[in-house]
């Protein structure tokens, strides 16, 4: 179980009380909005705990507020369960907001590596050409494929727009054959292809939107959001688990 992050020398304060929740809603949108930091709202709802609502930001992240809007929080929530370990209550909530945008990009803006046989799961990766654990992953991706893991790669150059790493990873998404051109991208070959209309900085925005700040990324059918590589056996399991 990861392990549970305290706030040292942070007071929160609930208020209770009979508030509908449309009413909450609203007087937390203005409390918010109030900040100056055109936060991305997606949602606010009611959360588990009393008093306490859930802020659902574009993206996935989560605050807590309370009903009158006077008081934030951000950090996570846990359901204690006896004889079980907590349940992590936000990155939950975070998952499924996560898996909801990785949803909504279509797969013909992704180079998709396919499953032998059954689909069996799929994983989304946030890759840069020029990053050695994103190689490493690569050379696995067969074997994923081959134990029924489907899986689909966007871009997010590390070293930010204008850098080599996207430079290579515009030219493997104009190229005819994404596929070919990113094996031959991640062996050291130099891709050609001309310049075209991609999706490169938009799936680089969308990535720092939802936590990504490295590569790989690795995000689970869930919508759980792995930082770094991990082994294909491993990867696999988890694959599985989160459909």
């Amino acid at each position: 179980m990861r392990s549970i992050r305290f706030l040292i020398g942070a007071c929160f304060a609930l208020v209770i009380g009979a508030v509908h929740a449309d009413d909450a809603e609203k007087t937390i949108r203005q409390s918010l909005g109030g900040l100056g930091q055109d936060l991305p709202i997606e949602s606010i709802a009611k959360s588990p705990l009393n008093g306490l609502y859930e802020v659902q930001l574009k993206g996935g992240r989560v605050l807590y507020a309370s009903a009158d809007g006077k008081y934030l929080m951000q950090g996570y929530l846990y359901q204690m369960q006896a004889g079980a370990d907590p349940v992590n209550l936000t990155e939950q909530a975070e998952s499924r907001g996560i898996a909801k945008v990785i949803a909504a990009v279509p797969l013909e803006q992704m180079v998709v590596y396919p499953a032998k046989g059954e689909t069996k799961g799929h994983i989304t990766v946030f890759t840069d050409t020029t990053c050695p654990y994103c190689h490493k992953l690569h050379g696995e991706v067969a074997e994923l494929n081959r134990q029924g893991i489907e899986v689909r790669y966007l871009a997010f150059p590390r070293q930010g727009l204008d850098s080599p790493g996207d430079q290579q990873l515009q030219a493997v998404w104009c190229s005819s054959d994404r596929r070919a051109a990113m094996d031959q991208m991640v062996s050291g070959k130099k891709v050609s292809a001309a310049k075209c209309a991609n999706p490169v900085a938009e799936q680089f925005a969308l990535g720092q939107s939802i936590g990504v700040n490295g590569t790989p990324a690795i995000v689970l059918g869930n919508g759980q959001l792995i930082p770094g590589y991990q082994p294909a056996p491993e990867l696999i399991k988890q694959a599985l688990a989160a459909q």
